[in-house]
């Protein structure tokens, strides 16, 4: 009886933590709060190198030194490390770059994790810079502002279900097929909108700096985490 009730529990122990997670996901911990990111396995490219990163450690002491309310909070510059309270940042690298992964399924709701990048005239190809991310808070849209936004600043209509979307959570429609999305806040996402809430200068940086510390969560971490996004995902259309 005693070796059936183990291989029992044996078997409900791999089926728990067993199997490998559908994605892989980060933490930023701040000051003002904490997220959790899934890391979208559409984007390959963008998800393993921030993996890599995160990993080694290169974003811990970095600043979100851009922040835009109802826009975006930017961090990730390896020079804001120990920066200057004057010192203008938004210009730090690691030396490479990462090729564009547009997917018209992802797109700039409130909550997604996109890469930073040059403009298009040194940049036409849209390549993503090797560390600099902003996470979106962007805003509420109606139809006829989202129309306006189709008309003057993109080449492209909004599918339907998508502005849906930006009617309800929100979000920057314009940054859409010109930065790469390549992830989203499942937990947490009043971090976003305390920092985007911060005062700011001139060039849009916190007066009071806001520290990150990023880490990879482990594979039962991950495990855990989507076995309740899948029971809430469940409470909520019940």
């Amino acid at each position: 009886m005693k070796k059936i009730l183990f291989l029992f529990l044996s078997l409900c122990f791999i089926q728990a933590f067993g199997g490998k997670p559908k994605n892989q996901y980060v933490k930023i911990s701040t000051s003002k709060g904490e997220v959790i990111i899934k890391l979208y396995n559409e984007t390959p490219l963008h998800r393993d190198n921030f993996l890599k990163l995160a990993k080694q450690g290169t974003y811990n002491g970095t600043l979100f030194h851009r922040v835009i309310k109802a826009f975006m909070i930017q961090g990730g510059d390896p020079d804001s490390k120990n920066a200057k309270p004057d010192s203008l940042l938004g210009n730090g690298d690691l030396g490479y770059t990462i090729p564009s992964e547009f997917r018209d399924s992802l797109f700039h709701k409130k909550g997604v994790l996109a890469a930073a990048r040059e403009g298009d005239d040194i940049n036409p190809l849209k390549a993503s810079s090797s560390c600099q991310f902003y996470i979106v808070q962007g805003k509420v849209w109606t139809d006829s502002s989202l129309n306006v936004v189709e008309t003057k600043r993109m080449k492209f209509k909004i599918p339907e279900w998508q502005r849906q979307v930006y009617k309800t959570i929100g979000g920057t429609p314009h940054l859409d097929r010109n930065y790469t999305v390549y992830g989203e806040v499942v937990k947490g996402l009043e971090m976003v909108d305390a920092i985007a809430e911060q005062l700011t200068d001139k060039n849009n940086r916190p007066k009071n700096d806001i520290k990150m510390t990023v880490s990879v969560l482990t594979k039962r971490e991950a495990k855990k985490l989507e076995k309740e996004l899948a029971k809430n995902a469940v409470k909520k259309n019940t």
